[in-house]
């Protein structure tokens, strides 16, 4: 039995990781759980798996749930900061599944590889922001690192069909989101409500908004250089609106290795659960017969700016992702507060990596600074296009401009 703590228990994932688990009673433990502020979903998920302990956001939160749970779960329950790495480091746990949105992931996740735990990611922050120091980490600490996205779990299953000196390049899928049929006119007019609607894929609210800008995929171009140790040029991304073509590894001799399956999470964390093995899940099975046409095309970089600016970051360097993850976490956050249009979701993160310059960190104390800098001007950026009113709608999107000295990726 493989005993795992799950962080982020109450979002879309950990749902997803518990759905799993509920089904194989006998090849997992749950023995920790930890979440944000859904204190009635979490009540509900310690009585149903009885982890050994529980960690919510605040004090506040954790004595609402004190008063709603019996005595035997008092000692057990912990909160803010320190009670996420709790949760993340608690000694029987095997496996650490990493599944908090945002950069708010990054310090338990890093906790948990530097306690000796194998970890399956599903925050791509971690990554994306601390990239070298968590890779060192987890070679230094000999853990597996198994990646529940869906994209990178397709290539990690890919890569096993060859060589890595043979690979000529990976290649991300990206659906699209809901307005790839958009021109840039109409993607002034967009609502919250609107760009939460993804067309395949059940997702919290930021990664919904994410997939619908295609930083989704910008972050994921950053994860994938260094989970799977590939230089930036090698790193490609088309949409395919179908969704069943998860990612692929092209190598030298012209084969290109695919992972296919329908869009449903359980699959990929199953797979990472269970690694090198596999389970029978009670899903549909992939009928090609019904997709008489699948298609891949090339992104549009200026309907996109996003993906381009994330290029951008990953060759800068540094703390130049972190950087780009907080402007748009908090751009992000704006956007669905209705207090800015959602192109200027992309010129909120454009012009906070402009006023930003990049250092190298050489903890995760540097990397955490560089957030909550890029947080602080990002908020700036924000606020100062909430209240001007000189910015028209128009019928083309503005042309981002990228920090000086540097040219984008193609």
């Amino acid at each position: 039995m493989k005993n795992i703590s799950i962080l982020g228990s109450t979002g879309s994932i950990g749902k997803n990781v518990l759905d799993v688990v509920r089904n194989f009673p006998g090849r997992f433990r749950v023995v920790g759980l930890a979440a944000g502020s859904n204190i009635e979903l979490l009540h509900e998920q310690a009585e149903a798996f009885q982890p050994l302990l529980i960690s919510v956001a605040d004090k506040s939160k954790a004595e609402a749930l004190r008063q709603q749970m019996s005595a035997q779960w008092q000692d057990r329950i912990v909160c803010e900061a320190e009670g996420v790495e709790r949760v993340a480091t608690i000694a029987s746990a095997d496996l650490v599944v990493s599944a908090i949105v945002g950069a708010a992931g990054l310090p338990p996740t890093y906790a948990a590889i530097l306690a000796g735990k194998d970890i399956a990611l599903a925050n791509k922050e971690t990554l994306v922001m601390a990239g070298e120091i968590i890779m060192a980490a987890v070679s230094a600490q000999k853990v597996n690192l198994l990646p529940v996205d869906s994209e990178h779990n397709a290539i990690f299953q890919s890569l096993s069909a060859g060589r890595q000196e043979d690979i000529k390049k990976i290649i991300l899928t990206a659906s699209g989101g809901p307005f790839r049929e958009y021109n840039e006119s109409q993607l002034w007019d967009v609502t919250p409500e609107q760009a939460l609607s993804h067309p395949n894929w059940d997702m919290g609210r930021k990664i919904s908004i994410d997939s619908a800008t295609l930083m989704n995929k910008g972050l994921e171009v950053i994860e994938a250089k260094w989970l799977f140790d590939i230089e930036l040029k090698k790193i490609e991304v088309l949409v395919h609106p179908q969704s069943i073509v998860h990612s692929m590894v092209e190598y030298i001799d012209g084969s290109v290795i695919s992972q296919m399956g329908i869009p449903d999470m359980r699959i990929p964390i199953a797979y990472a659960l269970t690694y090198p093995e596999r389970i029978k899940l009670n899903l549909p099975a992939l009928d090609l017969t019904q997709y008489e046409n699948i298609q891949f095309h090339r992104p549009d970089f200026q309907k996109f700016p996003s993906l381009k600016l994330s290029y951008q970051a990953c060759e800068i360097g540094g703390t130049m992702p972190a950087i780009l993850n907080a402007a748009n976490e908090i751009a992000v956050e704006a956007f669905l507060q209705e207090k800015i249009r959602y192109p200027e979701i992309v010129l909120t993160v454009a012009e906070t990596m402009n006023r930003i310059p990049a250092r190298q960190p050489v903890s995760i104390e540097d990397i955490l600074n560089a957030d909550l800098s890029a947080r602080m001007q990002a908020n700036s950026v924000a606020e100062a296009l909430a209240m001007s009113t000189a910015q028209k709608r128009g019928d083309a999107l503005p042309v981002i401009d990228l920090p000086p000295g540097h040219a984008p990726i193609p």
